[in-house]
């Protein structure tokens, strides 16, 4: 039997513990082979020592969130509990040990906005795209997927490791007819392209973001624009590429010119080609997975950074 005893001295209990104690019981929920006991500033566990160890870390990373924020809320606790740490290598003794996934900021936008990776696997895809020169990553909604790889782009132009962002989608409408849309082709296309204008919002002033967008420093395009084009020099996202037949993926991905950097994201439980068209991804999956250079990271529901209805949600989908 282990003790670890901890005195809080910078944080208030109240902020911490939550409002009728609710972040409390969810480290109980989480921790039951522990016994946790907490009074004033005061906080006592007893139980195993890897337990305790494992504990530690999420009860760091929950202080670390209280000090800078002085604030936490029942969303945050969840993210924390399921992200703080990842069980990583095995140990002698065959147990799993905890590893220490919190990584440097990848990028600072504005008012504030710090990003980074906050899961274990977007921490692996931050990691990666820097001894890979194609990343898949692949996950459900929700789990950080295309965030994290513009992220990693605006952080390459920022060091001036490109000189262009490019960032394509295939325009297929979601299980819906939108029609004849009017306007010019920029107003056509950008209802589809959204969640990547989203993405820039967070990482780059406003004025700063129309300056790169009017001299195509930063491009945003559908996949059908890629081709005949040769991408070099540049970080080139393509999103939502479970929409993407083989053809399409297979023109996009032979655009890579020498220099570039190619992340491709997609959740292959959310296809919505017409039934008769099969979906170039998860083709490009089995056929591109043994190849040096190329890396493919699956996301799961743990890595969700939404809201914690989420994940409870894709659960209850299930395969649907």
């Amino acid at each position: 039997m282990s003790e670890l005893n901890i005195t809080l001295e910078y944080v208030s209990p109240a902020v911490l513990w939550g409002a009728r104690n609710e972040h409390f019981e969810m480290f109980k929920k989480q921790f039951p082979k522990l016994k946790i006991v907490a009074r004033g500033n005061e906080v006592k566990v007893l139980g195993d020592g890897q337990e305790i160890s494992l504990f530690k870390n999420y009860f760091d990373k929950m202080i670390r969130h209280v000090e800078q924020y002085n604030n936490l809320t029942s969303n945050d606790v969840e993210r924390i509990l399921g992200a703080a740490v990842a069980i990583g290598d095995t140990a002698k003794n065959g147990e799993k040990v905890a590893m220490n996934i919190g990584g440097e900021p990848i990028v600072f936008g504005p008012n504030g906005v710090v990003v980074k990776a906050r899961t274990a696997n977007q921490r692996r895809i931050v990691e990666s795209i820097l001894t890979n020169d194609i990343l898949f990553a692949i996950g459900p909604a929700g789990t950080g997927k295309t965030y994290t790889a513009v992220a990693l782009a605006v952080r390459a132009l920022r060091n001036k490791e490109v000189k262009r962002i490019i960032l394509t989608r295939p325009a297929v409408e979601a299980g819906e007819n939108l029609g004849f849309l009017p306007g010019d082709l920029k107003e056509k296309v950008d209802p589809y392209l959204r969640p990547l204008y989203d993405a820039l919002d967070d990482m780059i002033p406003v004025e700063k973001l129309k300056t790169y967008l009017e001299n195509r420093t930063i491009e945003v395009a559908p996949l059908a624009f890629m081709r005949g084009r040769t991408l070099d020099n540049c970080f080139v996202i393509l999103d939502e590429a479970q929409n993407a037949t083989d053809m399409q993926l297979k023109m996009f991905l032979t655009r890579m010119g020498p220099t570039a950097k190619f992340i491709v994201t997609g959740d292959v439980t959310q296809i919505d080609l017409p039934k008769k068209q099969q979906s170039g991804l998860n083709t490009a999956l089995k056929l591109l997975e043994n190849i040096e250079g190329i890396d493919i990271i699956y996301l799961d529901g743990g890595d969700v950074v939404r809201h914690k209805l989420v994940r409870r949600i894709l659960e209850a989908y299930g395969d649907i």
